[in-house]
């Protein structure tokens, strides 16, 4: 009985290969799943009759699974895994002797020793191999970064550095956007140390009603002895930077709404009356100025989910009256169309030379009649307009007479991550977004083909264009570019160069003279897939990078699962999905987007060390799938909640577009991990110098396996002149410290919910601190939570 019931399993697995593999092998892929099953097969028909030829079928199965498995892959375990794991155990299983005492020999040469021996040499040598492979690292790139400095008399300059050491001014700590500080109080010697100083619990959690990219993505900013921070529904709070004590909190009550795409904020922005008004100040000017000063001589801007920026008073957390409507500013005013819950700001905005300048994030993929993506000036006092850049109407900046009628462009590009300026030159960079829908382009504006996915600098005064770089060309796949521009001043040859570091979706690292928007060094224009649908196009190129984390082409092989039989699903995927590379263009059969929409980089973008002018960065790998489907195929509207995941409605388009990860049928990612790790690069030469795998499935699995696999994330990085570079952002819930120099994990503390958030550090009374917002993340799913945590030395 015990025999049949063995035979049974082997010949109902060999069945499944074989079936699948014929669908496989139809599809152009592997035989080696149908001559598995076979294998399979006949080893259960063998087991069932009793015969002893069993052991030898499948010895002969798993030979040969293991050399195929070598030569498809190499030695990377944790591709070998799911090719071998069940294959070996049910070699072991064979190898019990209730499996094979009571099999008979069919003639002389099944000897009663001789095939066993043979299957468990096979075994050994597939746990040999496996063993082998288990200290290798095929992803690592080994390497360190140099530790040689520009002269710290140029520090200043080239951090735009306008706070002093010990603070932390704005989301990137300076308008540079750097994520570095000049702390050296924490070192990689005594980073192992660091204790929880304190924790703050900001009382806004995740609610039944959120939508599910409902996220704490934001970084506090410290001036004086204070924090500044902001929740996902718009409370503003001040803590003490020593203590975490709450001083303040101010409540936007932005409401709910289903159809807003995401829940969350960044970040608030700073700015300090000056004592004096501007230069040549009219009488009313100078009036205002004054009330400035008295009302709310420190204030911070808060953005918020319903289209609002308020400025508020920064010792008290009450509105300043003065500035729009009682401290208010409507941002949907001068939209043509303006849906509830289709724009919002999630991002900071920049406050320079007596302006505030604001862009907004408009959702994906819901409807052609979208708000605008104009970028606009305001005065810092009065909340006058000053000038709109629009970038469907890119030429004209002259503030519109809304109460007159006249409207910002429908549905043109706009950019709702961090911006960068640099007030010595007069710029303002901005990262620029897609028109509604990403995954159509028959119908852009000229206007819109120019601006969408780039890199833009505008002059701070007047909003006129200055320059723009195009990162994709005729983008159908929602890389937009989502990462704040980093800008340094880079020493190339003996010559100092204002440049700008511009991380994307698609892994390209953009290193731009900041004043001019070209390339510091050579870059290519390669060839992309066509095949769009017929009222589509294709861009024949798209530009590449001298220093790009760009990831290979994706062959069958790279399928993966926790089983052989989740990862021959995988590969049936593969096969039956459109895919000829990177760029491979949306179709209606459905294609393979990699990197996927999550991107290699995103908001949390990259940090910098100005003075050893090498970057720190946490590139993620995931592949996602889009389909089109005509808009007459489409269901009405039912009382689901605004995702980009699943079925993006487009409406008004001829096409809504279905999107997700690829996934197993177990769920997990259909390439093998790594998905995600810590790099280091060198700017001066745009070299990658080291790469190694980050975090675990500890938050990923039923069990708390801490196994280091190197896993996504999303958030961002900091560094300090000490060399020590912190980062939570991974789907496991910790916070980590990295030697920047090496990659080499020094330290790592459990946070209680997800750290999707970038830290910061700061002084107070000469003491260091690190803190990170631990809230969760939805669209990754997180822990939520609401905690702000504290760190130093002891």
């Amino acid at each position: 009985m015990y025999n049949a019931v063995l035979g049974a399993l082997f010949a109902v697995f060999g069945a499944i290969l074989m079936l699948g593999g014929g669908w496989l092998l139809a599809l152009g892929g592997s035989p080696y799943y149908i001559l598995a099953g076979i294998g399979f097969v006949a080893t259960g028909v063998l087991l069932i009759r009793k015969r002893r030829a069993a052991l030898a079928v499948y010895a002969l199965t798993l030979a040969g699974t293991l050399i195929w498995a070598i030569w498809e892959i190499g030695f990377d375990w944790w591709q070998l895994a799911p090719r071998g794991g069940i294959p070996v155990l049910l070699g072991l299983l064979l190898l019990l002797p209730v499996s094979y005492r009571n099999l008979k020999s069919g003639n002389a040469l099944e000897g009663p020793a001789r095939f066993p021996m043979a299957l468990g040499g096979v075994i050994a040598a597939s746990i040999a191999v496996a063993g082998y492979a288990m200290f290798q690292d095929p992803s690592a790139i080994k390497g360190e970064l140099t530790k040689d400095v520009v002269p710290r008399l140029r520090t200043a300059l080239n951090t735009g550095n306008e706070s002093g050491d010990g603070e932390w001014h704005q989301y990137g700590r300076t308008g540079f956007g750097q994520r570095w500080s000049p702390l050296e109080q924490i070192t990689p010697a005594n980073v192992k140390d660091l204790v929880l100083a304190w924790q703050y619990q900001t009382g806004d959690v995740k609610r039944p009603d959120d939508v599910g990219e409902t996220t704490y993505q934001v970084t506090p900013i410290k001036i004086g002895e204070n924090l500044y921070v902001c929740t996902p529904h718009n409370i503003a709070i001040s803590l003490n930077a020593k203590t975490g004590q709450e001083n303040w909190r101010f409540d936007a009550n932005s409401g709910m709404n289903p159809d807003r795409q995401h829940q969350t904020c960044r970040g608030v922005t700073w700015w300090e009356t000056p004592i004096a008004p501007v230069a040549n100040a009219t009488p009313e000017q100078t009036a205002l100025h004054t009330v400035a000063l008295a009302e709310c001589p420190r204030r911070v801007y808060l953005p918020t989910a319903d289209a609002r920026l308020i400025a508020l008073n920064a010792d008290t957390g009450k509105p300043c009256s003065f500035f729009g409507d009682q401290g208010t500013l409507r941002l949907e005013v001068g939209m043509e169309y303006n849906p509830a819950g289709y724009y919002y700001s999630t991002s900071p905005p920049v406050a320079t030379e007596g302006k505030i300048i604001v862009g907004g994030a408009v959702n994906d993929n819901f409807s052609t009649k979208s708000p605008s993506g104009v970028i606009r000036a305001f005065d810092i006092d009065s909340g006058a307009l000053l000038w709109n850049w629009d970038s469907g109407n890119p030429d004209v900046t002259t503030p519109i007479d809304a109460a007159a009628g006249e409207r910002y462009t429908t549905n043109s590009p706009n950019s709702w991550s961090v911006f960068s300026y640099d007030e010595t030159l007069g710029l303002v960079y901005l990262p620029m977004g897609n028109r509604v829908p990403d995954q159509l382009g028959y119908d852009r504006t000229p206007e819109v083909e120019r601006f969408s996915s780039s890199i833009v600098a505008l002059d701070i005064a007047t909003g006129q264009l200055r320059w723009v770089r195009q990162t994709v060309h005729h983008d159908l796949w929602d890389m937009d570019v989502p990462s704040q521009p980093v800008l340094i001043d880079l020493t190339r040859d003996g010559e100092v160069i204002p440049a700008l570091v511009g991380p994307t979706k698609q892994g390209d690292i953009w290193v731009l003279d900041r004043r001019t928007g070209e390339p510091l060094s050579p870059r290519e224009e390669v060839p992309a897939p066509g095949g769009a649908i017929p009222q589509d196009w294709t861009s024949p190129t798209q530009p590449i990078t001298k220093l790009t984390f760009r990831p290979e082409t994706l062959v069958e092989p790279n399928m993966w699962g926790i089983t052989m039989f989740d990862q021959l699903s995988c590969r049936i995927k593969f096969r039956s999905l459109d895919y000829e590379g990177q760029y491979t263009p949306p179709t209606l059969k459905g294609s393979i987007v990699y990197p996927g929409n999550f991107g290699t980089f995103n908001w949390g973008s990259v940090a910098i060390d100005p003075e050893r002018q090498v970057m720190f960065g946490m590139p993620t790998y995931l592949p996602f799938t889009s389909r089109l489907v005509p808009a007459a195929d489409i269901p009405p509207k039912g009382q689901e909640t605004a995702s980009e995941q699943g079925l993006n409605r487009n409406e008004g388009a001829d096409f809504g577009v279905v999107m997700g990860p690829l996934l197993s049928a177990f769920g997990v990612p259909c390439t093998a991990p790594p998905w995600g790790f810590v790099a280091g690069a060198d700017l001066r030469g745009e070299d990658v110098v080291w790469k190694h795998k980050n975090g675990t499935v500890r938050d990923m699995t039923p069990l708390p396996l801490k196994i280091k696999v190197g896993v996504p994330g999303i958030g961002g990085p900091v560094i300090t002149r000490s060399g020590v570079a912190f980062l939570g952002a991974a789907v496991d819930d910790y916070f980590r410290a990295y030697d920047l120099t090496t990659g080499a994990q020094l330290w790592e503390t459990r946070l209680p919910a997800g750290g999707q958030s970038t830290p910061m550090t700061y002084t107070v009374d000469g003491k260091q601190y690190v803190v990170i917002v631990a809230g969760g993340h939805g669209s990754v799913g997180t822990k939520p939570g609401d905690y702000i945590m504290a760190y130093a030395l002891p």
